[in-house]
């Protein structure tokens, strides 16, 4: 089964009406939420939605989007352990010409791992480091 990466930038598109990106990342999940393929995504990932919406005052919302993301058996989520934060960290120290976040880093770590080029994203950094972004 194939699988597609899932971003922070998309999944704050979908929850963020005011987001420049909304309407396409809408449309775009009507398709995808309905598709067998496998969605991937990071405890880091989580982390970075949630924490967006708490530090902005919207606790109960950061719940519920990280209560859906963790229960979803739609989608599957790899936890950071130590390993994969030290292959983060060697990727990230590669691109020193480059603004990718750590995060990014391991999330281009694990799409290598899982054999996906592939990712729901609004980040320019995933084309940037060689994967197709979608919508």
């Amino acid at each position: 089964m194939n699988a597609v990466f899932v971003d922070t930038s998309y999944l704050l598109a979908l929850e963020l009406a005011n987001d420049g990106n909304h309407t396409r990342a809408v449309q775009h999940w009507r398709g995808a939420s309905s598709s067998t393929e496998r969605m991937v995504t990071t405890s880091y990932v989580v982390d970075e939605v949630v924490t967006f919406f708490n530090h902005r005052g919207f606790h109960a919302k950061a719940v519920r989007v990280g209560n859906s993301l963790l229960c979803s058996p739609s989608v599957h989520l790899v936890h950071v352990d130590e390993a994969l934060f030290f292959e983060g960290w060697a990727e990230f120290q590669k691109y020193y010409d480059k603004n990718f976040s750590l995060t990014d880093c391991i999330s281009f770590v694990v799409m290598r791992q899982m054999n996906t080029h592939r990712a729901m994203a609004f980040d320019k950094h995933f084309e940037q480091a060689g994967f197709t972004t979608e919508p």
